[in-house]
């Protein structure tokens, strides 16, 4: 099972003075169960490719599918297929708090699995998972979310795309605006979904460090097309990729490659602690 891309262009505003092409013609699979990354400069067309994903707006041309399943116009032919590949793909936008309104965080984690018609049973089981997934005291249920911290607000908007069961957590850029304290808990928590629930996570970001430490798969954008897809490691390796995208590598390696070149070899070292520690190996 996958998200597939296959020659999907998007033009805004075509057939206008105001024609915009933001991707052209772009291929990609993202399989299921990985942790996938998206990483290009400001234009590349990252949040364009997550609305394709999400199913938010059409392809120009070309085709999404998610799980085989096409995103196309709704028709009464396809309609429930493409509402059950739609469900699967939970999307978390920037600064996320911004989608609360409702005056409880139970009623706000529980419009979703509402607006899905299912039994009130279930919603309650969602809700009471949702919270246990992203750290929310159960205390916190009757609690206005216009009443909790940045970070506490951001974890509610989370849980009530969790509260739908996505097979694919779609997420643009959901550390922006935090505290290096609430950026560390996010980041600790998508890892924790992806590793004991097996979750799909696929992170938007401009963080070179965040997608260094968390994800498995990192796709390069530039200019609206793919230029680079593969570990982490390796891209960030690869000057020639990261100048065509217009980025610098996560200061962990280039702090890595000046201690090699003062002759501690610190190898493939994905966070300071395991640079530290193969450092200390090292004088032994």
């Amino acid at each position: 099972m996958s998200i597939e891309i296959d020659s999907v262009s998007y033009t805004y505003m075509e057939n206008t003075p105001l024609s915009h092409t933001a991707l052209h013609d772009v291929s990609l699979v993202i399989n299921e169960g990985e942790f996938t990354a998206i990483a290009g400069e400001t234009g590349a067309g990252k949040s364009t490719l997550m609305q394709l994903v999400g199913g938010l707006i059409q392809p120009t041309s070309g085709i999404v599918s998610v799980d085989g399943v096409p995103l196309g116009k709704r028709t009464p032919k396809n309609d429930m297929k493409d509402r059950s590949a739609r469900f699967r793909v939970g999307m978390v936008f920037q600064y996320p708090e911004h989608q609360l309104f409702e005056e409880t965080v139970y009623e706000d984690i529980a419009f979703g699995p509402r607006n899905q018609g299912l039994p009130e049973a279930e919603v309650e089981r969602r809700v009471q998972e949702s919270m246990e997934l992203v750290h929310l005291p159960q205390v916190y249920r009757e609690r206005s979310p216009f009443a909790l911290s940045g970070g506490e607000r951001r974890r509610t908007a989370i849980a009530g795309v969790l509260a739908l069961a996505p097979r694919y957590l779609v997420l643009d850029e959901p550390a922006a605006g935090l505290d290096p304290r609430g950026r560390e808990e996010l980041l600790s928590m998508l890892s924790t979904l992806h590793r004991e629930r097996s979750m799909s996570i696929v992170l938007v970001s401009h963080s070179m460090e965040d997608i260094l430490r968390s994800a498995e798969r990192l796709i390069l954008l530039a200019k609206g097309r793919v230029v680079g897809a593969g570990a982490p490691c390796d891209i960030f390796r690869n000057t020639e990729l990261l100048e065509q995208a217009s980025l610098t590598p996560p200061h962990l390696l280039r702090l890595g490659k000046k201690i090699e070149e003062i002759g501690f070899p610190v190898g493939r070292c994905n966070t300071v602690q395991e640079m530290a520690d193969m450092i200390l190996r090292t004088q032994r």
